[in-house]
């Protein structure tokens, strides 16, 4: 039987996309199963690669070097999707890297479902875009995409509290501000599956940043440490940039992210 940081490495170490979320989604049906029948699969240990294994395709560019999408026409839609659909995959890895990446931490269980629950959804927005480029006569792989996704986890490659207060309560944060404006423009353009697909990302991923807030929170207290300074000195340390308003002020803090803590990041020091 394999461990959950077995596991964890064979999603990672699968290249594409469809394949690798259906692992995921496999993974974590064996998880919870497990788990309700009031025993847990061993979380043990393995060694992640570096960076996750990915497609030939898309090719992937400096963020500065992917062109600038257009919503208002269907080509800009196609390459919105696009790029929440890379956003997605890459959010897949770094919940399943969490794992094997810290095991060495010991952590509650509670940590374990929530993160393995958090890659399975991953796994089902990513399908879900790619589900919706297909419907649009594209796919995944079919735009360049950006390269830059993956350096939050290169960054806080050792850094536990640093892994979760960039991912989680920085990156996946964002996406509560900018997706309501994403939604309205496929409801514009009667994009009824595409609008449904982004609903159901929106709703579920304000559990995805309660989830890193919830656990920084843990190690803080576990390392006596202010949770309000802690994150902003970690941010600062490992996000590139000031934070960028406007923010999603009421999804914010149903994640448990009150203004305190991102305001002030919006300044560069």
């Amino acid at each position: 039987m394999k461990t959950l940081c077995d596991m964890a490495v064979d999603v990672l170490t699968t290249a594409d996309g469809r394949e690798k979320t259906a692992k995921s989604r496999d993974y974590s049906a064996q998880w919870f199963a497990a788990r309700e029948t009031g025993t847990a699969l061993e979380i043990g240990t393995a060694e992640p690669p570096l960076r996750p294994s990915r497609p030939d395709a898309p090719e992937l560019l400096d963020p500065r070097d992917v062109p600038k999408r257009k919503p208002g026409s269907p080509q800009g839609r196609i390459a919105l999707l696009h790029a929440v659909a890379h956003i997605e995959l890459n959010a897949v890895d770094l919940h399943w890297d969490i794992i094997p990446r810290f095991a060495h931490i010991k952590m509650p269980m509670g940590f374990y479902d929530d993160w393995v629950k958090a890659a399975d959804e991953e796994s089902k927005h990513f399908n879900l875009m790619c589900d919706c480029l297909e419907e649009m006569g594209s796919h995944y792989g079919a735009l360049p995409a950006h390269a830059g996704m993956w350096r939050a986890a290169e960054d806080t490659v050792d850094d536990f509290m640093g892994r979760l207060a960039v991912v989680p309560m920085v990156l996946e944060a964002r996406g509560l501000d900018v997706t309501p404006g994403m939604i309205e423009i496929f409801r514009k353009a009667d994009a009824t599956s595409a609008v449904a697909a982004l609903e159901t990302i929106y709703a579920e991923e304000v559990g995805h940043v309660a989830y890193g807030s919830k656990w920084f929170h843990f190690l803080c207290g576990r390392h006596e440490q202010d949770p309000k300074d802690a994150f902003h000195s970690l941010v600062r340390r490992y996000f590139k940039g000031a934070l960028k308003p406007p923010f999603n002020e009421e999804k914010r803090a149903e994640a448990g992210l009150p203004p305190d803590f991102y305001w002030p990041l919006t300044e560069t020091l």
